[in-house]
């Protein structure tokens, strides 16, 4: 006792009509946002990680640390 293809496309009327199109398509484009900005903070979030986990090099934190005692000055 499966879902036969009526029973789906019955369902997507019965939506259809409750919401609409206008809504169907504003919740679309919501969900399509979300996922695209949940995979540029994954993104930023990987490259950061690899950032951090990058072998510090005595020049890159004596530079470090020469720019932050002018700024302090």
């Amino acid at each position: 006792m499966g879902l036969s293809i009526w029973h789906v496309l019955i369902f997507a009327i019965v939506v259809i009509l409750l919401f609409g199109t206008s809504k169907l398509k504003n919740l679309g484009k919501d969900v399509g946002g979300a996922v695209k900005d949940f995979k540029k903070s994954m993104k930023e979030d990987e490259a950061e990680q690899a950032r951090l986990q990058a072998p510090q090099t005595l020049e890159n934190t004596e530079s470090k640390s020469v720019h932050s005692h002018s700024v302090k000055s």
